[in-house]
Parts: C-alpha cells; structure tokens; sequence
C-alpha cells in the first residue's frame, strides 16, 4: 500500500540572481532584449511585450498600463510597485520576486510561472486561468479575487495570506498547500480534492464542502 504524505512539498525557490552593477534605465520597450538593469520610477502605460527581460531590477514604478504579453522574466526583482493593471498572458517567469506595492490587476492568463514570489502585496484581482504555475509562494499578501479556473498548479503555497473569494473552477494541483490563506469562498470545492487545508478552514467551510458533496445542511 501506498503511504499518504504527512505534508506538502514546499516551493522549490530561487531567489534573483543580480549581478553587483546593474545599468540604470529610464523605460521598457517591446521586443527588445534588456540584460542587468536597474529601471526606476517607471510610469505611465508602459509596453514591454514580447521583450525579454533578465538580471533585472524594477524599483517604485508607478504605473497605469503595463503590458508584459509573451515577456519573459528571468531573475527579476520587482520593489514596491503600484500599478492599475499588470497584462502578462502568455509569457513566462523564472525566479521572479515582487515585494511590497499595491497593484489592481496582474492578468497572468496562460502564464507560465517558475519560482516566483510575492512578497508584502496586495492585489485586488489575480487573473492566472489556464495558467502552469510551479515552486510559487504568496507570503504576506492580500488579494480580493484570485482566479485560477483550469491553471495547473504545483508546489505553490501561501503564509499569512487573505483572500476575498478564489475561483478554483478545473483547477488541477500537486502539493497546493492552502493552509496560510484565509479565504472567504472557494468557488467550486470540488476542485479542491488532494490540497492542504488546516481544521480551522475545514471548518469554516465545511457547509460549501457538504453541499459540493450533495449532502443536505440544514439548520
């Protein structure tokens, strides 16, 4: 017989690899190919797709529109960032940190996301549908919705998190530990078979978990 893990694998993180100077920029631009940089105090709507950027630092942007679709982000410190909207369908993190800032929308939407962290930020809508996320960790962050119908997700975990409602729709995980996110509803509970929960959880929502299994509540 098979034995049953006593706990989840944990993310398997790689924090930036920067190297000790970096060359200060004033912008990001599409299509291009920008190495050990630092870019500070961004602003405006940005465009930045299809562009790789590696070895970089992004320190107190402020920005409305920021368009990374199809960039790939390889070693890359994001600082306090402040932003309406963060676009990134389709394109590809690896070692990717976001510490602090407050940003409205990050639409990851086919994103491909490998050891990443958000550190300290508060999100009101994190869009990943039909995203492949593995070796992710939310520590500290607050978020309103996380979306994550048909995302495929491995070793991701939270501490300290809180969320208003998780859309988990199709979602299919491996060592998805939920047991540091506070969250007021699942979507589809169902989805949530072979995650970690701690007994608190459990039993805040166990009426959803009863009902998802047909199991009649009443007062």
């Amino acid at each position: 017989m098979v034995s049953r893990p006593s706990a989840p694998v944990s993310p398997r993180i790689t924090a930036p690899d920067l190297p000790d100077a970096l060359e200060d920029v004033t912008g990001l631009r599409a299509r291009t190919d920008v190495l050990a940089v630092s870019v500070n105090a961004l602003a405006g709507d940005v465009d930045a797709v299809h562009a790789r950027i590696a070895e970089a630092r992004v320190s107190a942007a402020s920005v409305g529109h920021l368009d990374l679709t199809g960039t790939h982000l390889v070693d890359v410190a994001i600082d306090e960032m402040r932003a309406v909207e963060v676009v990134a369908r389709d394109g590809a993190w690896r070692n990717v940190e976001i510490s602090g800032g407050r940003i409205a929308t990050i639409d990851g939407l086919r994103g491909r996301w490998d050891s990443v962290v958000l550190r300290g930020v508060h999100v009101d809508y994190l869009s990943l549908p039909s995203a492949e996320l593995s070796d992710v960790l939310f520590v500290d962050c607050r978020f309103g919705t996380i979306d994550l119908p048909e995302a495929r997700l491995t070793r991701l975990a939270f501490e300290g998190c809180r969320a208003d409602e998780v859309d988990t729709r199709g979602l299919r995980a491996r060592d998805l530990d939920l047991r540091g996110l506070e969250a007021l509803s699942f979507t589809d509970p169902r989805a949530l078979s072979g995650t970690w929960l701690d007994a608190r959880q459990t039993e805040l929502h166990a009426t959803a978990f009863a009902q998802a299994l047909g199991i009649r509540v009443t007062a």
